[in-house]
C-alpha cells in the first residue's frame, strides 16, 4: 500500500520550500524533521530522501539547530547504510561545508564590523580629536578587560565556532565503528584537527583526542557488530595511524605536550597491532615529535635516545635509497646536511644528559624506584628499544657509528672537553666560547641549561681528584660562564646539596671559613655503602669519570682482595710442599674426572632425555590446559554475550514500551492542557481540575456546552445590535432631510466659482502659448530658403547615386532570374530522368515477377508429372505384389491339399530343405539391402516338423477343422472373445475372425482410399492371413517389422478384392498384404 500523498518525500520537500519562500524556515524545519524521523520514510527510495536531507541540513545550519541535525542524520544513516553509503557521505559533507561557510561568513562580517568601528573611531564624528580613547571605551575596557575586536568575535564568530565544533563531533559520532564509512570518518577527523589548529582551540582538541581514543576502544570491544571495523586489517590500521600522526603534529604545534605524549602512546599501540611496518617517513616524524616532547618534559636521557633513533632511521633510509631498495618519497630527507644536523643533535643531547638527576625523589626508596622503573619501561617501549638507555650506552653507540665525524666542530670540541680531557682549573673557560656559540643557535640554545649542570658535575668530580679542600670563592671563580648564562653562588650550593643527596658527590661546605671539603672518609660516601643509593644518577658507569688516582674509599673497599692475592703469592714462594700438594690434588681430581667421565656423560644424556620428556609432557599438559581454558573462556564469553544480548533486548523492549506509554500520556496531557487553555481563554471557570482525571469525552462535553453558550450569546447580541443600528439610521436620515437643500446650494456655488477660475486660467495660458508659437514661426521663416536650397542640392546628388545602384540591382536581378531558370530546367531534367529510371525499374520488376511465376508453374507441372510417374510405378509394383500374393495363396492351397491327403494315409514326398533357401537366395539377389529379420535356417534332423505335429493333433479328433470353420461374417461367441496376441498357425488363420470387423474387400477398399495418408507409428500384424511361407514355416507368414517404413515409401498393405486365386481354395476373407523378404527393407 503506498503512503499517503502528504507523506511522500517530494511533497514534503515542496511544502518546505513554500514555507521557506514565505519566511517560515522554522516550520519548514519542523516538517522535514518529522518526515525524517517518521517510520514511513524508511521505506521511501533513497533517491527521493536525499534532496530532503540536503534541505534539512541546510535549514539546521541556518537556524543553528545542531541537535535536530544530529537526530535526523542518525535516522538517515540507519535507513541508508545497507543500501547506499555514498548518499550518507554526500549529506555529511554538505553539512560540514555549510557550517564552514557560515563560519567564514561570520569572520568576514566581524572583520567588516571591526573596520567600520575603526573608521568611525578615526572619523569626524569624534568630538575630541586629541583624546586617544573616549570615556565610554575607557569605562568598558575597565569593566570587561577586553578589546573591541574580542567582543566582536565573541558576539559574531564564537557561536559559529561552537556550531562547527558540534558539527564535527556529530559527524564523527555518526561515522564511528563503521567499515563502510571509515574513509569519511578519517577525513572528518583530519578536518577537525585542522579546525583546532587554525583557530587554536586547545580545549576542543583535548576533547577530540579523547573522543577518537574512545572510538578505537569501543571498536576493539564491539568487533562482533555488523559493519564494525577490523583493526587487524592493514588498510584500516594504516588509516588510523595516519590520523594519529596528524594528531601528534597538531598537539606539538599547539604545545599540548600531555596530549602529544598520549598520542605517541596511541601510535605505539597501533604499531604493535600492525602486521606490516610503518613507513620510514612516518617513523621519522614520530621520533622527531618525541624529541620535542621529551625536551619539554626535561627528560634529557630519553630525549637523546629519541635523537639517536631518529639518526639511525635517517642512516637506514639513506642506505636503502642509495641501494635502490626503496623509493625516495617513502623515506625522510637524508642528505648529508640532514645527517650532519641529526648527528650534532644526537651528540649534543647526549652531552646534555645531567650526570646527577635533578628529580626530587630519593633513589634509595623502593616504591619510588619501582615507579621510576615502570616509567622507564614505558618510555623504552615507546622508543622501540630492547633495554633502557643510559648515558654511557648512548655515547658508545654514537662512537661506534662515527657521529663525531659528522657533528659540528664546536660539538666535537665540547665532547672532547667534557668526556676525554682532565682540566679542572680551565674547564669553564674552555667551554664558555662554545656555550656562546651554541646559545646563538636557536635550535641548540635550549641545551645550555642542562650543559651547565654537566659542566659543574665534571668540575667537582675533577676537583675531588686533586684537592681535599678548596676555597668557596675559588670555586665560584672557576664556575664562571658567559654573560647571558651566569650562575650564582646559591645555585652552586643548591647543585652541591643535590649531588650529595643523590650520592654522586661527597662534599661539605663550611660557611664560617668559606671552604669546600671533599670528604675522604671511607664511610662517608653513600655510593660506597650500597649501590641502590645511586639510583638518582644517570651515569651508572664509574669508568666514564676522568680519574688521576684512586680514592681512599676505593682503596679500603679493595684492601682485603689485595691482601688475599699477596698471601697466596707468598705461600707459593715460602712453602714448596703447598705447591706439590696442590698439584697432587689437581692430578687426583683429573683422574677421578677421567674415570667417571663416561658414566657422567651417560647420566647426563639420560637426564637430558628425562628432562626433555618432562618438558614435552609439561608442554602438552600446559597446551591442553590452555586449550581447555580458552574453550571455557570462549563458552563463558559466548554465554555472557547471549545473556547480555537477551538483557539488552529485554531492556530495549521495556524502554520502547515505556517510551510509547509516556508518549501517549504526554500527547494526552498536551491535548488536555490545550483544550483547558482554550476553555479558560473563553472565560469558562473550570476550578481546580486535575489533568490526570480528565479524559477526552469530558473535555468534549465542556467544549460543546461552551460552544452552545457562545452561540446563544452571539445571537442575542446580534439581535440587540441590529435593532439599535436600525433606529440610529432612521434618526440620522430624518435629521439629514432638513439639511439637504442648504448643502446643495453651497455645493453649486463652490462648483461655479471653481469653473470660472479654471476657465480664466486656461484662456490666459492659451493666449501666451499662441504668442510664443507665432514668434517662433517668424524666427524660423528666415531659415526656410536655405533649407530648401540644401535639400534640393542633396536630392540631386543622391539621385545619380540612386540611378547607379538601381542599374546595378537590375543587372544582378536579371542574372539571378537567369540562374533560377537554368536551375529550374536542370531540376526538371533530373526529375524526368529519375521518373524514366523508376518506370524502367518497375517494368523490369514486373517482367521478373512474371518470369518467376512462369518458372514456378513449370516447376509445379514437372512436380505433378513426377508424382504421377511415381504413382504409376507404385501401382505397377502393387500389381506385382498382388500377383505374388496369389501365387502364395496357391501354394497354401497345395499345402492344405497335401495335409488332406496325409489325413487319408497317402504318402507325401518330403520337400527338400535346401530349395527354400536357394529360392530365398535367388529372390534376394534383386535387393541390395539385407532383410530386416534374422535368416531362416531349416535345420535337418529327426525332430518332427510342426506340420506333422498338427496332423497328429487333427488325427486325434480335434473339434475344429479347416473345412468346418464358420464364415468370418458370422459373429460366433468364440469370434467375439478377445484374442490373445501370439503366433497363429496357417491351418487356423482362416478360422479367425477379422479383427477389424469387416471383409477383406472392405479392408482393401479402405486401404485404397487411404493412399497417400501417413502410416501409423506402430504396425500390428493382421491375424486373418492363413497362408504359410515359401518354405512352409510359420516365420515366413509374419509381416515384416518395418511395415511403417514400407507404407511411407508407397508399398501399402493393399489387396484388391477381385484377386486371382485357385478355384480349389476354400472361400475365406481376403488375406492381408504380404511383403516378400527381398522387398521388406527397400527404401
Amino acid at each position: 500500500m503506498p503512503p499517503p500523498p502528504h507523506t511522500k518525500p517530494e511533497n514534503v520537500l515542496k511544502r518546505s520550500q513554500e514555507l521557506i519562500a514565505v519566511g517560515q524556515a522554522s516550520a519548514a524545519l519542523t516538517i522535514l524533521h518529522e518526515h525524517v524521523n517518521s517510520k514511513r520514510s524508511r521505506n521511501s527510495p533513497i533517491s527521493s530522501l536525499e534532496p530532503v536531507m540536503l534541505q534539512f541540513v541546510e535549514l539546521c545550519v541556518d537556524l543553528k539547530k545542531g541537535k535536530l541535525a544530529k537526530d535526523g542524520l542518525y535516522q538517515y544513516k540507519n535507513t541508508a547504510q545497507n543500501t547506499n553509503v555514498g548518499t550518507i557521505e554526500l549529506v555529511l559533507k554538505r553539512f560540514i561545508e555549510l557550517a564552514e561557510a557560515k563560519l567564514t561568513e561570520a569572520q568576514a562580517k566581524a572583520d567588516e564590523v571591526q573596520s567600520n568601528i575603526g573608521a568611525s573611531a578615526t572619523g569626524t564624528n569624534v568630538e575630541d580629536l586629541e583624546a586617544i580613547e573616549t570615556p565610554e571605551s575607557i569605562l568598558l575596557s575597565t569593566v570587561s578587560g577586553e578589546q573591541s575586536k574580542d567582543r566582536t568575535d565573541r558576539a559574531i564568530v564564537t557561536p559559529w565556532l561552537k556550531f562547527l565544533w558540534e558539527t564535527y563531533r556529530t559527524v564523527l559520532e555518526i561515522l564511528k565503528n563503521n567499515a563502510r564509512l571509515e574513509v569519511m570518518y578519517q577525513s572528518t577527523a583530519l578536518q577537525a584537527f585542522a579546525f583546532c589548529q587554525k583557530y587554536i582551540r586547545k580545549t576542543e582538541f583535548r576533547r577530540l583526542c579523547e573522543l577518537l581514543r574512545n572510538h578505537v576502544t569501543n571498536a576493539a570491544k564491539y568487533q562482533q557488530q555488523m559493519h564494525a571495523i577490523n583493526l587487524s586489517d592493514p588498510e584500516t590500521l594504516q588509516r588510523h595511524l595516519d590520523t594519529r600522526f596528524q594528531q601528534l603534529n597538531v598537539a606539538v604545534e599547539l604545545e599540548l605536550w600531555q596530549e602529544g605524549f598520549r598520542s605517541v602512546e596511541d601510535i605505539h599501540t597501533l604499531l604493535s597491532l600492525s602486521k606490516r611496518p610503518a613507513k620510514n617517513v612516518m617513523m621519522a616524524n614520530y621520533y622527531e615529535k618525541l624529541t620535542r616532547i621529551f625536551l619539554v618534559s626535561e627528560n634529557y636521557l630519553f630525549h637523546a635516545a629519541a635523537w639517536s633513533r631518529y639518526y639511525n632511521l635517517l642512516r637506514q633510509s639513506a642506505s636503502l635509497v642509495a641501494s635502490g631498495q626503496s623509493i625516495k618519497k617513502d623515506m625522510p630527507a637524508s642528505s648529508e646536511a640532514d645527517l650532519s644536523k641529526a648527528a650534532s643533535s644526537v651528540l649534543l643531547s647526549a652531552l646534555s644528559i645531567p650526570v646527577i638527576s635533578t628529580s626530587r625523589s630519593r633513589g634509595a626508596l623502593i616504591d619510588v624506584d619501582e615507579v621510576r622503573k615502570n616509567k622507564t619501561n614505558r618510555l623504552t617501549n615507546l622508543l622501540g628499544m630492547s633495554s633502557a638507555p643510559t648515558r654511557a650506552v648512548l655515547f658508545k653507540d654514537a662512537m661506534s657509528k662515527g657521529l663525531l665525524k659528522r657533528a659540528k666542530p664546536e660539538i666535537r670540541e665540547l665532547y672532547q672537553i667534557l668526556e676525554v680531557d682532565f682540566h679542572p682549573l680551565s674547564i669553564c673557560k674552555k667551554i664558555s666560547p662554545i656555550l656562546t656559540q651554541i646559545g646563538s643557535d636557536p635550535e641548540m640554545g635550549k641545551y645550555v641549561v642542562p650543559l651547565q649542570q654537566v659542566i659543574l658535575t665534571r668540575l667537582f668530580q675533577q676537583l675531588s681528584q686533586v684537592y681535599e679542600s678548596v676555597d668557596l670563592k675559588f670555586v665560584q671563580e672557576l664556575a664562571e660562564f658567559p654573560e647571558p648564562y651566569q650562575i650564582t653562588s646559591s645555585a652552586i650550593e643548591k647543585f652541591i646539596m643535590n649531588g650529595c643527596k643523590k650520592g654522586d658527590l661527597a662534599i661539605r661546605i663550611d660557611h664560617a671559613s668559606g671552604v669546600l671539603t671533599f670528604d675522604s672518609d671511607v664511610f662517608s660516601s653513600a655510593k660506597a655503602l650500597h649501590p641502590g643509593s645511586g639510583a638518582g644518577s644517570n651515569e651508572n658507569d664509574a669508568s666514564s669519570v676522568q680519574r688521576l688516582q684512586r680514592t681512599p674509599a676505593e682503596i679500603v673497599r679493595s684492601q682485603l682482595t689485595r691482601l688475599a692475592k699477596s698471601l697466596y703469592v707468598t705461600c707459593q714462594y715460602v712453602d714448596p710442599s703447598f705447591i706439590e700438594a696442590q698439584q697432587k690434588a689437581k692430578a687426583a681430581a683429573l683422574a677421578r674426572a677421567a674415570q667417571g667421565a663416561e658414566q657422567e656423560h651417560q647420566e647426563t644424556l639420560s637426564r637430558r632425555l628425562i628432562i626433555e620428556k618432562k618438558k614435552e609432557l609439561a608442554s602438552d599438559a600446559l597446551h591442553k590446559k590452555q586449550k581447555e581454558e580458552e574453550t571455557r573462556k570462549r563458552l563463558l564469553v559466548q554465554q555472557r554475550q547471549e545473556a547480555e544480548t537477551l538483557r539488552l533486548a529485554e531492556e530495549h523492549k521495556e524502554r520502547e514500551r515505556k517510551r510509547l506509554k509516556d508518549e501517549q500520556d504526554r500527547i494526552r496531557r498536551e491535548n488536555n492542557e490545550k483544550e483547558i487553555n482554550d476553555l479558560k481563554a473563553k472565560g469558562i471557570n473550570l476550578g481546580e481540575i486535575d489533568l490526570n482525571d480528565l479524559d477526552s469525552n469530558r473535555l468534549r462535553l465542556l467544549r460543546i456546552s461552551q460552544l452552545e453558550k457562545e452561540k446563544n450569546d452571539l445571537n442575542k447580541n446580534l439581535r440587540v445590535t441590529t435593532k439599535r443600528i436600525d433606529h440610529l439610521e432612521r434618526a440620522f436620515r430624518k435629521e439629514e432631510i432638513k439639511l439637504l437643500p442648504g448643502d446643495y446650494e453651497r455645493q453649486r456655488k463652490r462648483d461655479l466659482e471653481e469653473y470660472e477660475t479654471k476657465t480664466a486660467e486656461t484662456l490666459k495660458e492659451s493666449k501666451a502659448k499662441h504668442t510664443e508659437d507665432v514668434s517662433l514661426k517668424h524666427r524660423l521663416g528666415r531659415l526656410l530658403p536655405v533649407y530648401e536650397e540644401f535639400t534640393q542640392d542633396l536630392r540631386e546628388r543622391r539621385k545619380d547615386e540612386f540611378e547607379k545602384r538601381r542599374r546595378q540591382a537590375e543587372k544582378e536581378f536579371n542574372q539571378a532570374v537567369e540562374k533560377r531558370k537554368r536551375e529550374h530546367r536542370e531540376r526538371k531534367q533530373r526529375e524526368r530522368e529519375a521518373a524514366e529510371a523508376h518506370e524502367r525499374h518497375l517494368r523490369e520488376e514486373q517482367e521478373r515477377i512474371e518470369q518467376e511465376a512462369a518458372e514456378k508453374e513449370a516447376a509445379e507441372a514437372e512436380k505433378k508429372r513426377q508424382a504421377a510417374e511415381v504413382k504409376a510405378k507404385r501401382d505397377a509394383e502393387r500389381r506385382d505384389l498382388d500377383e505374388k500374393a496369389a501365387i502364395q495363396r496357391k501354394r497354401e492351397a497345395e499345402a492344405e491339399a497335401k495335409r488332406a491327403a496325409k489325413k487319408t494315409g497317402a504318402s507325401i514326398p518330403e520337400r527338400p530343405t535346401a530349395a527354400p533357401i536357394s529360392s530365398r537366395t535367388d529372390s534376394n539377389t534383386d535387393s541390395n539391402e539385407r532383410p530386416s529379420g534374422p535368416p531362416r535356417l531349416a535345420l535337418a534332423g529327426k525332430q518332427s516338423t510342426w506340420r506333422e505335429r498338427e496332423a497328429q493333433r487333427l488325427a486325434s479328433g480335434s473339434p475344429q477343422t479347416a473345412t468346418s470353420a464358420p464364415p468370418s461374417d458370422i459373429a460366433t461367441p468364440e469370434a467375439q472373445l478377445p484374442r490373445k496376441p501370439g503366433y497363429i498357425p496357417p491351418a487356423l488363420r482362416g478360422e479367425t475372425a477379422n479383427p477389424r470387423g469387416r471383409s477383406g474387400a472392405d479392408s482393401s477398399a479402405a486401404r485404397d482410399d487411404s493412399v497417400g495418408a501417413e502410416a501409423p507409428a506402430r504396425w500390428r500384424p493382421s491375424t486373418q492371413r492363413n497362408g504359410s511361407g515359401r518354405d512352409g514355416s510359420p516365420a515366413d507368414g509374419l509381416a515384416p517389422r518395418n511395415m511403417s517404413a514400407l507404407r511411407r515409401d508407397g508399398i501399402r498393405d493393399e489387396s484388391p478384392a477381385g484377386s486371382d486365386s485357385p478355384a480349389e481354395a476354400p472361400p475365406r476373407p481376403a488375406p492381408g498384404k504380404y511383403v516378400p523378404v527381398h522387398l521388406r527393407n527397400r527404401a
